[in-house]
């Protein structure tokens, strides 16, 4: 079975036993000792190619037509392991294959497919791209499901709102459920406050489509429990507390989190991971309406604590807050959630380095080597117990919005930690869930971060099916 695509496009990769031309990969000194082909290296010199990172250069055949292309990889290419997914949108259409290149098989063929990302649902024309022979010692298959986790996070960020509010967004979870045959429940509208999700009610009332808690099951009883919570906030006004015009031009992504959890659990279920999974997304439009909940108000969330709204911009942590107290009444072994939560994470890390906060030492430590080992950025920050203080109001047990200004990644993830109190481990990650500038391996526009260094995490305890 193939892997989940939300948006249908063409593989990046071709399986032809035809004729497929030829890409040498080299660095400085390939060119400099001639240790590549000859008549590549003959017009190498001619051309003054000097193999700089990135440099593509297409090599003539001796009838003249196109005889294949050099790469250049740069004196060290272990610094950029996805530079290929610049030939993705940098070769002309065709068929290729890469015929010499000092990197590993996964790594070259996975770069490529993640520069070949190209959205172009709102397109009237599309352009034809070249296709890659996988290597022959590569994992296609785990490839191919990366790419498609990667994939539908992007799709699902990029997306407008008038096309990925609350209903569409339950209807892609539902897609994506029934494509591995998981058990799918909606709680929505009123009946969240009848079964108890009045944070997520709140946030989401003012909203023309209803508010909504997103269930997905999958896999066996008996097996690792995982939970993945993802903040799925459609469009973010900021509320009453309005953001300024230009804070909202990139708001259809905070659905981010929920857009990565989905592409997480498409991996896992496709890899048959040996886990129960359990997938719970809060989907809300956080709008401006008579019915909008206020700065000052008093909620009680699911879990009794009571909230002071003392921003109605941070509403992410609210619709967290009821799902994660949901997550942990089940004994789970690790609950993950991901979400576009504080532009703070973003000052102190950038937007290419999310950050994570756990108080689980032996699972901080096998994060960053699952980090490292996929080369999938990540970096650890700290659940300061003297910041904890800060997320108590004066008549309410917790405020929304710490006064001051500072730590705000920090006092976040310490607001979400008093909703989980019986899972064996958790973990939060504070991501943008956007590519500012153009990469090798992604165009700008909605990025998956940290999943796939998850996946490899989760693989590692759980054998597959």
């Amino acid at each position: 079975m193939a892997p989940y695509q939300f948006i249908e496009r063409p593989s990046p990769f071709n399986t032809s036993n035809g004729k497929t031309l030829p890409i040498f990969a080299v660095t400085p000194s390939h060119i400099e000792t001639g240790s590549i082909d000859p008549i590549a290296l003959d017009w190498a010199k001619k051309a003054g190619f000097k193999a700089e990172s990135g440099a593509v250069l297409l090599i003539p055949s001796a009838d003249g037509q196109l005889g294949g292309a050099l790469f250049g990889l740069g004196a060290n290419p272990s610094e950029a392991p996805f530079l290929t997914g610049k030939l993705a949108r940098t070769l002309p259409a065709g068929k290729w294959h890469v015929e010499t290149a000092p990197l590993t098989a996964n790594r070259l063929a996975l770069g490529y497919g993640l520069g070949s990302y190209r959205f172009e649902r709102y397109k009237s024309a599309k352009a034809e791209a070249p296709t890659l022979l996988v290597p022959a010692d590569a994992d296609a298959a785990d490839i191919k499901r990366q790419l498609a986790g990667v994939f539908l996070a992007r799709d699902l960020i990029n997306t407008p709102t008038n096309d990925m509010g609350p209903e569409a967004l339950e209807a892609a979870f539902r897609a994506l459920a029934a494509h591995y045959k998981a058990e799918v429940s909606v709680v929505s509208g009123e009946a969240l406050l009848a079964e108890n999700f009045p944070l997520v009610h709140t946030v989401g009332r003012a909203s023309a489509e209803a508010p909504r808690l997103l269930e997905m099951r999958w896999g066996r009883k008996g097996h690792k429990r995982v939970t993945l919570v993802g903040k799925g906030v459609c469009f973010d006004t900021g509320g009453l507390d309005i953001k300024p015009a230009a804070s909202m031009l990139l708001m259809k992504k905070d659905m981010g989190g929920a857009a990565n959890v989905m592409g997480l659990a498409l991996m896992i279920m496709d890899a048959k991971l040996k886990v129960d999974l359990r997938v719970l997304i809060p989907v809300v439009e956080n709008s401006i309406s008579a019915n909008a909940f206020r700065p000052g108000d008093i909620y009680k969330s699911r879990k009794g604590l009571t909230v002071q709204i003392d921003n109605t911009d941070a509403e992410g942590r609210l619709i967290l807050a009821d799902a994660l107290a949901y997550a942990d009444e089940e004994k789970t072994d690790l609950i993950i959630d991901m979400a576009t939560l504080t532009g703070a994470a973003r000052v102190a890390l950038g937007p290419d380095l999310p950050p994570f906060f756990t108080d689980d030492e032996d699972l901080a430590r096998d994060l960053a080597e699952a980090s490292l080992t996929v080369d999938d950025p990540l970096w650890r920050m700290p659940l300061y117990k003297g910041y904890d203080k800060d997320v108590s109001a004066r008549i309410a047990d917790l405020t929304n919005a710490p006064s001051g200004g500072m730590a705000g990644s920090i006092t976040a993830a310490l607001f979400l930690r008093r909703f989980v109190t019986n899972a064996k481990s958790w973990v939060h990650f504070d991501i943008f869930g956007w590519a500012q500038a153009e990469r090798p391996h992604s165009p700008v526009g909605g990025e998956a971060q940290a999943i796939r260094a998850l996946c490899h995490h989760i693989g590692r305890g759980a054998a597959r099916i």
